[in-house]
């Protein structure tokens, strides 16, 4: 798994909302954010609470997204499965288990949502 500071020097969005860096900010120290190209607004300075950045927690939050990426397949939602398509990557290639390089998008992004629920044992 990649560490913080490997993120950190070579991460790059591939979304136009910003929905993988609020993900990945959950697990990056307060003073850091900056380095992954987020700004808190005034009022949430001094207030965020980073999650540790261990393979278990990583895990959980890629379950999530997994099965809400499935969820806008399904429903042919293509912007917001395209997003959770680029998000589900990210987490892919900070754990480096075999899908960090997966780029089939095709169908909606099911065959990565599936290839990742596969691997890791998640509800497909």
């Amino acid at each position: 798994m990649k560490t913080l500071e490997q993120v950190y020097e070579n991460y790059v969005s591939n979304t136009f909302d910003g929905r993988d860096l609020t993900r990945l900010m959950q697990f990056v120290p307060e003073q850091d954010l900056h380095r992954i190209g987020v700004e808190l607004n005034e009022e949430y300075k001094g207030t965020h609470q980073a999650i540790e950045f261990t393979r278990e927690n990583v895990l959980k939050q890629l379950e999530k997204d997994v099965i809400f990426g499935m969820e806008k397949a399904e429903n042919q939602r293509g912007i917001s499965s395209e997003m959770m398509y680029e998000v589900v990557r990210m987490w892919n290639w900070i754990l480096e288990e075999g899908l960090e390089d997966f780029d089939n998008y095709g169908a909606y992004g099911f065959p990565l949502f599936r290839a990742t629920a596969n691997q890791y044992g998640f509800e497909n």
